[in-house]
């Protein structure tokens, strides 16, 4: 007979003891998971980690004495463990996923049961994924170097189409920042709830060169403008007589995702073909895959994130072993990557 496999180690920490409690017995109920201890602040965790060396750890970011991000930011450089982070809706989620958090889930109303079984749900969903995230180079993204193209081809009627997940909102981060203020129009697949893509789009938009928001159905596309497609809406490129613009419209998943990557990038090899850069990015599963494969087809050229900087290799895997990726590169070196092949790109 095969081996069983090992359960998941998960440690659960939060300061309310009612909500530690049900977080426990309720993802506990996966066969796949195993709650070896629960901690009520960061103090305890630190202690729990160190007798009990958990594969993940829960984290609730609002906790007294020492919140959530601050722990993060002190536990990471010395043990960079898997986190999912629990937090009510705000932006400094994205300060927990900047400090080394690989996901986020929100607390719903306690007195709302369905809110929290969808709670649970999710949390049993993102420790899966967290129990394989590659924590060695949680950090390495801040080596990418900074595009030089004020001597190159004149890349402004090219368009740029980028899918990610688990680990993406930092990677995604990571190559905006690299880019002139005057690169081609970009749009973003990152899977993540509503409300939060209007934070996240607010936050790049404030520390990146290019303009960043979230795409509104009839956006223009043009260079220098970043557009991130809203959570729970698809988004697509359109054409009309000579402009181009987005479409965002609700519809079911694809790919179990709403936003998803595919929805994009089919419409980008139908509608801009060979005047495209295709790139997937960092996350769980083969959203993207499909899609990056049409648009090669279509005389795009598209990139892939390699193995050792993805936080989970599984979206740029899938797509390199269908043949959709023509170049594999560290995220490092995405931005200098991307820009040789816009130059590339045929009119």
């Amino acid at each position: 007979m095969p081996a069983l496999r090992r359960k998941i180690r998960v440690l659960v920490v939060d300061d309310s003891l009612v909500f530690r409690e049900t977080l426990a017995r309720g993802i506990a109920l996966d066969p796949a998971i195993e709650v070896i201890a629960t901690a009520t602040d960061p103090y305890d965790a630190r202690d729990k980690i160190i007798a009990f060396e958990p594969d993940v750890m829960t984290l609730d970011v609002e906790m007294p004495r020492m919140n959530g991000i601050d722990f993060l930011r002190r536990l990471m450089p010395q043990y960079p463990l898997p986190v999912v982070v629990i937090s009510s809706i705000g932006s400094h989620v994205f300060d927990a996923l900047k400090a080394g958090a690989v996901d986020f889930v929100t607390k719903p109303d306690l007195h709302d049961m369905g809110g929290l079984k969808t709670l649970i749900n999710d949390l049993i969903g993102k420790i899966k994924i967290a129990s394989v995230a590659n924590m060695k180079n949680w950090q390495q993204a801040a080596s990418c170097q900074a595009v030089d193209c004020k001597n190159g081809p004149d890349v402004s009627d090219r368009f740029v189409a980028v899918g990610s997940s688990t680990g993406g909102t930092e990677a995604v981060y990571h190559i905006l920042s690299m880019l002139p203020p005057d690169a081609p129009g970009i749009l973003v697949v990152q899977h993540m709830p509503p409300r939060f893509t209007a934070m996240y789009a607010d936050r790049l938009n404030k520390c990146c060169p290019m303009e960043v928001r979230e795409a509104q159905n009839g956006d223009r596309i043009h260079s220098g403008l970043v557009l991130i497609a809203p959570g729970d809406y698809h988004m697509r490129i359109k054409k009309t007589g000579t402009l181009y613009s987005v479409e965002c419209f609700q519809g079911p998943r694809v790919n179990g995702h709403c936003p998803s990557v595919d929805v994009l990038f089919e419409s980008m090899a139908e509608v801009v073909k060979q005047r495209a850069v295709g790139i997937v990015l960092t996350g769980m599963g083969s959203d993207g895959a499909r899609g990056l494969l049409q648009m090669r087809r279509q005389g795009a050229r598209t990139i892939g994130q390699d193995e050792q900087s993805s936080v989970v290799y599984g979206m740029p895997k899938v797509a390199w072993e269908m043949g959709a990726v023509e170049k594999q590169a560290a995220l490092r070196d995405i931005p200098r990557v991307m820009y040789a092949l816009l130059g590339q790109c045929k009119s």
